[in-house]
C-alpha cells in the first residue's frame, strides 16, 4: 500500500477497501465516536434533495450515506469501485453500481445532484474526479462533498494531528480486519487539504458558487457548489 503522501494507486485503494469492508461501518462509528451519523445527517440537509430527484452517491461504500439521502424521497444510487464494500450494503435496498470515479457509467446530465462522503481524498486526481462528477450532473444541479478537513484553530489542529490521528490505528485495531489500512487512512486525513484549498479545487473543475461549512470544529467540512 502506497503511503498517503504519495500518488494513490486506484487498484491499491480498491484492494484496501475490499479488505476492510467487513466491519467497516462499525469501525467508522468507533473511530468517530458516533459523529459519523451526525455528519451524514448534515450532508443530507445541505444537499436538500427533493422527492423525485436523482442523486448519485459516489464512493458510497456500503451505502450507509445513500440510505440517508434516500430519506428525502429522492432516487439515490450508490456507486463505488470496491465490490466488497458494495456487497456489504446489499441489505440496504438501494441501487448499487460498480464505478470508476474518473469514467462514470452514466449519461451526461443524468443526475440532479452528486455527493461524496469521505471519499474524495482517496481519488488520485481530485480535479479530474470533480470534473467527471460535473459531467453527470445537469446544469443547475448540485455538488456536496463531506470530507475530513483541517481545524482552523492552531492548538486544536496540533491536538488533532498529534493525538487523535496518531492514536487512530491503535484505537481501531480491535475492530478492523486490516490495521495497515487505518494507518493509511490516518495519514490521508493528516495530509488532506484545508477548506479553502478544497474549494479552489472544486472551482477549478468548473463548479460555481462554491462555499463550505465546518463541522465539529473543522475536523470535517461540507463543501457545496452548483453546476452552471
Amino acid at each position: 500500500m502506497a503511503r498517503a503522501g504519495l500518488d494513490k494507486d486506484p487498484h491499491d485503494i480498491a484492494e484496501m477497501f475490499d479488505e476492510v469492508a467487513k466491519g467497516y461501518d462499525r469501525t467508522n462509528s468507533v473511530m468517530t465516536l458516533g459523529f459519523d451519523r451526525r455528519w451524514r445527517e448534515m450532508t443530507r440537509q445541505v444537499l436538500d434533495a427533493s422527492p423525485g430527484e436523482k442523486v448519485l452517491d459516489l464512493a458510497a461504500g456500503t451505502a450507509v450515506s445513500t440510505v440517508e439521502h434516500a430519506r428525502s424521497g429522492a432516487w439515490c444510487v450508490a456507486a463505488d469501485f470496491s465490490l466488497e464494500m458494495l456487497k456489504g450494503g446489499a441489505q440496504r435496498g438501494v441501487p448499487r453500481v460498480a464505478a470508476d470515479a474518473f469514467h462514470l457509467p452514466f449519461a451526461t446530465g443524468a443526475f440532479d445532484a452528486v455527493t461524496v462522503a469521505f471519499g474524495l481524498r482517496n481519488m488520485n486526481d481530485t480535479v479530474a474526479a470533480l470534473a467527471e462528477m460535473r459531467r453527470v450532473v445537469r446544469p443547475g444541479g448540485r455538488l456536496v462533498i463531506c470530507e475530513v478537513s483541517q481545524p482552523p484553530l492552531k492548538p486544536l489542529r496540533w491536538l488533532y494531528h498529534n493525538t487523535i490521528l496518531r492514536g487512530l490505528p491503535l484505537a481501531t485495531r480491535p475492530f478492523s480486519s486490516n490495521s495497515e489500512a487505518y494507518s493509511y487512512l490516518a495519514e490521508s486525513m493528516r495530509d488532506w487539504h484545508n477548506q479553502r484549498t478544497v474549494a479552489e479545487l472544486i472551482a477549478r473543475a468548473g463548479w460555481h458558487d462554491v462555499e463550505w461549512l465546518n463541522l465539529t470544529f473543522g475536523v470535517v467540512a461540507l463543501h457545496r457548489a452548483t453546476n452552471p
